[in-house]
């Protein structure tokens, strides 16, 4: 968690200043978190165990792939980068909607986004323990069995939603 971020103000404006990720969560700082909701073809949602081995939330499961956003990226292009580095694809998610998230490890803007892939990811086993590919009604019912991560339960709800709306 030492990548470096740009702090954001509560209206998710770029205040010019980088600091260190680990220092804008121990100090509350908002900062920029891009996030994917992965789809199969038929619709099936990806979800994953965090490796063990990761200082944040081991072992949780997560519905969305992504991390932060580097010194200068867009969203997009951190969801992008997110979803190459940890399920070793190349695709554009499209981003859907942002909000200030304040049930994760510290505040910070969430960018949700959501992509169609392949079914043959092939995550990257320092960041992903396990994944599997579920329905929505079966991610429904995991969600309340399963220990997944706040941000998974906020950014899920905030998704389907969204995607009700849109309908």
């Amino acid at each position: 968690m030492n990548e470096l971020v740009e702090r954001v103000d509560d209206q998710d404006r770029v205040l010019g200043v980088v600091v260190s990720r680990r220092q804008a969560v121990r100090e509350g700082w908002l900062h920029r978190i891009a996030v994917t909701v992965c789809r199969d073809e038929s619709g099936r949602i990806l979800v994953h165990r965090r490796s063990e081995q990761l200082s944040r939330s081991p072992g949780l499961y997560e519905v969305q792939v992504g991390g932060a956003a580097n010194v200068g990226e867009s969203y997009e292009q951190a969801a992008a980068r997110e979803l190459a580095e940890e399920l070793g694809i190349r695709v554009l998610p499209r981003l859907l909607f942002t909000f200030l998230n304040r049930s994760g490890l510290s505040p910070h803007w969430l960018g949700v986004h959501e992509a169609v892939v392949p079914d043959a990811v092939v995550p990257d086993p320092d960041e992903i323990a396990w994944h599997g590919w579920l329905t929505e009604l079966e991610l429904r019912s995991a969600l309340l069995e399963w220990c997944f991560t706040p941000d998974s339960h906020e950014a899920f709800s905030r998704y389907l939603t969204f995607r009700t709306t849109q309908s």
